[in-house]
Protein backbone atom coordinates (compact mmCIF):
# COMPACT_ATOMS: atom_id res chain seq x y z
CA UNK A 1 0.00 0.00 0.00
CA UNK A 2 2.80 2.25 0.52
CA UNK A 3 4.31 2.25 -2.76
CA UNK A 4 0.45 2.64 -4.16
CA UNK A 5 0.35 5.73 -2.13
CA UNK A 6 3.77 7.06 -3.05
CA UNK A 7 3.25 6.33 -6.80
CA UNK A 8 0.19 8.52 -6.16
CA UNK A 9 1.24 11.03 -4.54
CA UNK A 10 3.37 12.13 -8.30
CA UNK A 11 1.45 13.56 -11.14
CA UNK A 12 0.21 11.14 -13.23
CA UNK A 13 0.76 13.54 -16.12
CA UNK A 14 4.73 13.45 -14.93
CA UNK A 15 4.32 9.61 -15.29
CA UNK A 16 2.43 9.71 -18.78
CA UNK A 17 5.48 11.74 -20.03
CA UNK A 18 7.89 9.98 -18.92
CA UNK A 19 7.23 7.02 -20.47
CA UNK A 20 5.96 8.29 -23.37
CA UNK A 21 9.68 9.82 -23.58
CA UNK A 22 10.38 6.07 -23.12
CA UNK A 23 8.61 4.91 -25.92
CA UNK A 24 8.94 7.69 -27.95
CA UNK A 25 12.83 7.05 -28.37
CA UNK A 26 12.42 3.11 -28.84
CA UNK A 27 10.03 3.84 -32.01
CA UNK A 28 12.90 5.86 -33.34
CA UNK A 29 15.70 3.16 -31.78
CA UNK A 30 13.73 -0.22 -32.82
CA UNK A 31 11.87 -1.76 -36.00
CA UNK A 32 8.68 -0.23 -36.15
CA UNK A 33 5.35 -1.58 -36.76
CA UNK A 34 4.49 0.94 -39.29
CA UNK A 35 6.84 3.67 -41.11
CA UNK A 36 5.74 7.45 -41.77
CA UNK A 37 7.87 10.71 -42.06
CA UNK A 38 7.81 13.97 -40.09
CA UNK A 39 7.68 12.37 -36.59
CA UNK A 40 8.38 15.72 -34.79
CA UNK A 41 5.26 17.25 -36.18
CA UNK A 42 2.91 14.42 -35.36
CA UNK A 43 3.90 14.44 -32.33
CA UNK A 44 3.60 18.53 -31.56
CA UNK A 45 -0.16 18.35 -33.17
CA UNK A 46 -1.17 15.61 -31.05
CA UNK A 47 0.94 17.18 -27.99
CA UNK A 48 -1.25 20.17 -28.45
CA UNK A 49 -4.11 18.75 -26.91
CA UNK A 50 -2.45 18.86 -23.64
CA UNK A 51 -2.75 22.34 -23.27
CA UNK A 52 -6.77 22.62 -23.26
CA UNK A 53 -6.87 19.43 -21.28
CA UNK A 54 -4.78 20.68 -18.51
CA UNK A 55 -6.57 23.86 -18.49
CA UNK A 56 -9.84 23.03 -18.45
CA UNK A 57 -8.73 19.67 -15.95
CA UNK A 58 -8.16 23.03 -13.13
CA UNK A 59 -11.36 23.54 -12.76
CA UNK A 60 -13.05 20.19 -13.40
CA UNK A 61 -10.56 18.40 -10.70
CA UNK A 62 -12.28 20.55 -8.38
CA UNK A 63 -16.00 19.61 -8.56
CA UNK A 64 -14.49 15.88 -9.08
CA UNK A 65 -12.78 15.57 -6.01
CA UNK A 66 -16.19 17.36 -4.38
CA UNK A 67 -18.48 14.84 -5.62
CA UNK A 68 -16.22 11.76 -4.79
CA UNK A 69 -15.68 12.88 -1.33
CA UNK A 70 -19.23 13.79 -0.74
CA UNK A 71 -20.46 10.31 -2.15
CA UNK A 72 -17.56 8.47 0.07
CA UNK A 73 -18.70 11.34 3.52
CA UNK A 74 -22.72 9.78 2.83
CA UNK A 75 -21.54 6.36 2.82
CA UNK A 76 -23.07 6.26 -0.71
CA UNK A 77 -22.63 2.48 -2.60
CA UNK A 78 -22.53 -1.10 -2.34
CA UNK A 79 -19.01 -1.18 -0.71
CA UNK A 80 -20.62 1.20 2.60
CA UNK A 81 -22.82 -1.48 3.14
CA UNK A 82 -20.70 -4.86 2.80
CA UNK A 83 -17.60 -5.84 4.86
CA UNK A 84 -14.83 -6.71 2.23
CA UNK A 85 -10.75 -6.77 2.90
CA UNK A 86 -9.88 -3.03 1.51
CA UNK A 87 -7.22 -5.13 -1.48
CA UNK A 88 -10.34 -7.18 -2.67
CA UNK A 89 -11.78 -3.82 -2.80
CA UNK A 90 -9.49 -2.37 -4.82
CA UNK A 91 -9.24 -5.36 -7.55
CA UNK A 92 -13.04 -4.78 -7.88
CA UNK A 93 -13.04 -0.83 -7.72
CA UNK A 94 -10.22 -1.25 -10.80
CA UNK A 95 -12.02 -3.53 -12.60
CA UNK A 96 -16.37 -1.91 -12.15
CA UNK A 97 -14.14 1.09 -13.24
CA UNK A 98 -12.67 -0.48 -16.31
CA UNK A 99 -15.80 -2.17 -17.36
CA UNK A 100 -17.57 1.14 -17.17
CA UNK A 101 -15.17 2.99 -19.25
CA UNK A 102 -15.60 0.07 -21.33
CA UNK A 103 -19.56 0.93 -21.51
CA UNK A 104 -18.80 4.76 -22.14
CA UNK A 105 -16.29 4.15 -24.72
CA UNK A 106 -18.43 1.62 -27.16
CA UNK A 107 -21.80 4.25 -26.31
CA UNK A 108 -19.36 6.81 -27.44
CA UNK A 109 -18.96 4.90 -30.98
CA UNK A 110 -22.72 4.42 -31.04
CA UNK A 111 -24.02 7.67 -30.63
CA UNK A 112 -23.52 10.08 -33.47
CA UNK A 113 -22.90 13.24 -31.23
CA UNK A 114 -20.75 11.50 -28.93
CA UNK A 115 -18.88 9.61 -31.55
CA UNK A 116 -17.87 13.51 -33.44
CA UNK A 117 -15.44 13.88 -30.23
CA UNK A 118 -14.63 10.32 -29.86
CA UNK A 119 -13.38 10.29 -33.65
CA UNK A 120 -10.34 12.84 -32.90
CA UNK A 121 -8.44 10.22 -31.40
CA UNK A 122 -9.34 7.70 -33.66
CA UNK A 123 -8.24 9.92 -36.26
CA UNK A 124 -4.71 8.94 -36.54
CA UNK A 125 -3.60 7.81 -39.64
CA UNK A 126 -0.06 7.46 -38.27
CA UNK A 127 -0.46 6.04 -34.72
CA UNK A 128 2.79 5.97 -32.14
CA UNK A 129 2.92 6.87 -28.22
CA UNK A 130 2.08 10.24 -28.93
CA UNK A 131 -1.54 9.43 -29.65
CA UNK A 132 -1.90 8.95 -26.19
CA UNK A 133 -2.30 12.73 -26.39
CA UNK A 134 -4.52 13.10 -28.96
CA UNK A 135 -8.03 13.15 -27.12
CA UNK A 136 -10.70 15.95 -27.76
CA UNK A 137 -10.59 17.70 -24.27
CA UNK A 138 -14.32 18.01 -23.99
CA UNK A 139 -14.40 13.93 -24.47
CA UNK A 140 -11.75 13.06 -22.38
CA UNK A 141 -12.61 15.80 -19.13
CA UNK A 142 -16.39 14.32 -19.67
CA UNK A 143 -15.91 10.62 -19.88
CA UNK A 144 -13.26 9.97 -17.16
CA UNK A 145 -15.11 12.29 -14.93
CA UNK A 146 -18.49 10.69 -14.97
CA UNK A 147 -17.77 7.52 -15.36
CA UNK A 148 -15.78 7.52 -11.64
CA UNK A 149 -18.69 9.88 -10.57
CA UNK A 150 -21.21 7.16 -11.47
CA UNK A 151 -19.43 3.72 -10.38
CA UNK A 152 -18.51 5.99 -6.78
CA UNK A 153 -22.35 6.65 -6.56
CA UNK A 154 -23.18 2.72 -7.30
CA UNK A 155 -20.70 0.97 -5.90
CA UNK A 156 -19.03 3.67 -3.33
CA UNK A 157 -15.20 4.17 -4.81
CA UNK A 158 -13.08 6.42 -3.12
CA UNK A 159 -10.12 8.56 -4.38
CA UNK A 160 -7.92 6.34 -3.79
CA UNK A 161 -8.95 3.21 -6.07
CA UNK A 162 -9.84 5.37 -8.11
CA UNK A 163 -6.04 6.68 -8.40
CA UNK A 164 -5.00 3.05 -8.36
CA UNK A 165 -7.30 2.66 -11.58
CA UNK A 166 -5.81 5.71 -13.41
CA UNK A 167 -2.35 4.70 -12.28
CA UNK A 168 -2.54 1.12 -14.26
CA UNK A 169 -4.47 2.56 -17.17
CA UNK A 170 -1.88 5.13 -17.96
CA UNK A 171 0.86 2.31 -19.09
CA UNK A 172 -1.85 0.53 -21.13
CA UNK A 173 -2.47 3.87 -22.91
CA UNK A 174 0.76 4.48 -23.78
CA UNK A 175 2.21 1.26 -24.95
CA UNK A 176 -1.11 0.18 -26.80
CA UNK A 177 -0.91 2.81 -28.94
CA UNK A 178 2.66 2.75 -29.45
CA UNK A 179 4.86 1.92 -32.80
CA UNK A 180 6.08 -0.79 -31.80
CA UNK A 181 5.73 -4.40 -33.24
CA UNK A 182 4.68 -6.94 -30.60
CA UNK A 183 4.80 -10.28 -31.01
CA UNK A 184 1.66 -11.84 -31.58
CA UNK A 185 1.80 -14.75 -29.05
CA UNK A 186 1.05 -12.24 -26.59
CA UNK A 187 -2.40 -12.07 -27.80
CA UNK A 188 -2.60 -15.99 -27.74
CA UNK A 189 -1.87 -15.81 -23.98
CA UNK A 190 -2.36 -12.93 -21.62
CA UNK A 191 -4.80 -11.52 -24.60
CA UNK A 192 -7.23 -13.95 -23.54
CA UNK A 193 -8.03 -11.13 -20.60
CA UNK A 194 -5.95 -8.66 -21.03
CA UNK A 195 -5.94 -5.89 -24.06
CA UNK A 196 -2.20 -6.61 -25.83
CA UNK A 197 -1.00 -3.46 -28.02
CA UNK A 198 -1.95 -5.38 -31.16
CA UNK A 199 -5.42 -5.94 -30.09
CA UNK A 200 -6.11 -2.16 -29.29
CA UNK A 201 -4.53 -1.86 -32.73
CA UNK A 202 -7.83 -3.47 -34.58
CA UNK A 203 -9.45 -0.63 -32.58
CA UNK A 204 -7.73 1.66 -34.80
CA UNK A 205 -8.53 0.38 -38.01
CA UNK A 206 -10.12 2.11 -40.87
CA UNK A 207 -12.58 -0.07 -41.74
CA UNK A 208 -15.73 -0.01 -39.08
CA UNK A 209 -16.21 -3.46 -38.40
CA UNK A 210 -13.26 -3.71 -36.43
CA UNK A 211 -12.82 0.14 -35.32
CA UNK A 212 -16.34 -0.75 -33.48
CA UNK A 213 -14.32 -3.66 -31.73
CA UNK A 214 -11.81 -4.34 -28.70
CA UNK A 215 -13.35 -1.29 -26.43
CA UNK A 216 -11.60 -2.52 -23.74
CA UNK A 217 -8.65 -0.80 -21.94
CA UNK A 218 -7.14 -3.01 -19.55
CA UNK A 219 -9.48 -6.32 -19.45
CA UNK A 220 -9.64 -7.79 -22.86
CA UNK A 221 -12.33 -9.73 -21.15
CA UNK A 222 -15.18 -7.49 -21.50
CA UNK A 223 -14.75 -7.53 -25.02
CA UNK A 224 -14.97 -11.46 -25.00
CA UNK A 225 -18.06 -11.16 -22.71
CA UNK A 226 -20.13 -8.88 -25.00
CA UNK A 227 -19.46 -9.80 -28.56
CA UNK A 228 -17.08 -6.91 -29.47
CA UNK A 229 -14.40 -9.03 -29.50
CA UNK A 230 -12.40 -9.14 -33.36
CA UNK A 231 -8.73 -10.33 -34.28
CA UNK A 232 -6.65 -9.80 -37.36
CA UNK A 233 -3.09 -9.67 -37.43
CA UNK A 234 -1.27 -6.44 -36.47
CA UNK A 235 0.42 -6.07 -39.84
CA UNK A 236 -2.68 -6.14 -41.83
CA UNK A 237 -3.99 -3.36 -39.87
CA UNK A 238 -4.34 0.78 -41.46
CA UNK A 239 -4.83 2.82 -39.37
CA UNK A 240 -7.02 6.28 -38.92
CA UNK A 241 -10.43 7.35 -40.36
CA UNK A 242 -10.09 7.34 -44.33
CA UNK A 243 -12.46 10.86 -43.73
CA UNK A 244 -9.49 12.13 -42.01
CA UNK A 245 -6.37 10.92 -44.45
CA UNK A 246 -5.18 14.38 -45.47
CA UNK A 247 -2.04 16.37 -43.56
CA UNK A 248 -4.49 19.31 -43.18
CA UNK A 249 -6.97 17.09 -40.77
CA UNK A 250 -4.28 15.37 -39.33
CA UNK A 251 -3.41 19.73 -37.44
CA UNK A 252 -4.37 20.38 -33.85
CA UNK A 253 -6.95 23.35 -34.73
CA UNK A 254 -8.58 21.44 -37.53
CA UNK A 255 -8.74 18.43 -34.89
CA UNK A 256 -10.01 20.55 -32.30
CA UNK A 257 -13.01 22.42 -34.10
CA UNK A 258 -13.81 19.06 -36.13
CA UNK A 259 -16.78 17.56 -33.75
CA UNK A 260 -18.79 20.97 -35.09
CA UNK A 261 -18.05 19.95 -38.57
CA UNK A 262 -20.03 18.09 -40.68
CA UNK A 263 -17.76 15.18 -41.92
CA UNK A 264 -19.37 12.29 -43.52
CA UNK A 265 -17.73 8.58 -42.39
CA UNK A 266 -16.02 6.14 -46.02
CA UNK A 267 -16.06 3.12 -43.66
Amino acid sequence: MKTLEYLLSIDLNYIAIGLIAVFFTLEHILDTQFNFQRRGHHFWNSFLFMVPFLIGNLFWAVIFVFCIEWLNQNEIGLFHLIELPVWLKLILGVMILDLATYWFHRISHLVPVLWRFHRVHHSDTTMDSSTYFRGHPIEVLFWFGSAPILMSAIFGLDLFTIGVYVLVLTPFLVIEHSNLRFPSWLDKTIGLVITTPNLHKIHHDQDQHYTDSNFADIFILWDRIFGTYTYKPAEQVKLGLAEFDEDKKQRFWYLLKSPFIRIERKN
